[in-house]
């Protein structure tokens, strides 16, 4: 699954905001501090931790890029620590640090402070899907004028994004985070729900993820 946590959580003790967004849409971003061998694991094992860490850069780039400029208010959930100068830009994004014991922990208060603070849909995602668009996203957010939940299931079993316009606590309960049984667990917990499923995309965690795709060429021609 492309959305990932920290091994060690930290309290939310340090947030920085900007000026907010005049819209009733939240787009919550989750994502890893890009540090030497703490990103991109699986793949680090083919092409090493180096060249991993710039490909994750590399995303991070693409998903701040398709988000910048979209309408809704956004808010980056880091990791590890709240980082003021980076590809994130201060006047776009709002930054929080993640709190929970587990993915679905961080991504449950993550909901639920957003629907707290008088957001009324709401979408999270990782934030190194290359195969994410501007226009997916602004199609999610479409979807949930009409249906209460709107799932993209990602090719490996788990999601790519997930959202919502009612809280519901249970999807992020009982499940084993970054197994291929992510999604079908949450639709068994959404089966009387009115959900939208967009199109299935490819996660990047693995070599073979990357190999064929012509952007990450230059990244792996020195292997």
């Amino acid at each position: 699954m492309s959305i990932t946590q920290s091994n060690s959580p930290k309290k939310d003790e340090n947030v920085i905001h900007y000026q907010r967004v005049n819209s009733k849409d939240l787009l919550l971003i989750f994502t890893r501090n890009p540090i030497l061998g703490a990103c991109k694991t699986r793949l680090a094992a083919k092409v090493g931790d180096q060249v991993a860490l710039n490909i994750y850069k590399f995303l991070l780039k693409h998903t701040s890029q398709i988000t910048n400029n979209l309408n809704v208010h956004k808010r980056v959930y880091y990791s590890e620590e709240v980082w003021d100068d980076d590809v994130w830009s201060n006047e776009t994004f709002e930054k929080c640090l993640q709190n929970g014991e587990d993915l679905g922990q961080r991504m449950s208060i993550a909901f639920r402070k957003g629907f707290e603070s008088g957001f009324e849909n709401i979408i999270v995602i990782g934030s190194d899907m290359y195969d994410l668009s501007k226009k997916d996203l602004t199609e999610a957010f479409t979807q949930l004028k009409t249906s209460n939940f709107v799932v993209g299931p990602a090719e490996d079993g788990g999601y790519y994004l997930l959202g919502m316009n009612i809280y519901n606590e249970t999807v992020f309960k009982n499940k084993k985070w970054g197994t291929n049984s992510v999604f079908n667990e949450t639709m068994t917990d959404l089966k009387i729900e009115k959900t939208h499923l967009l199109k299935t995309k490819n996660d990047i965690d693995v070599f073979d993820d990357i190999k064929d795709i012509k952007a990450f060429q230059p990244f792996l021609q020195k292997l």
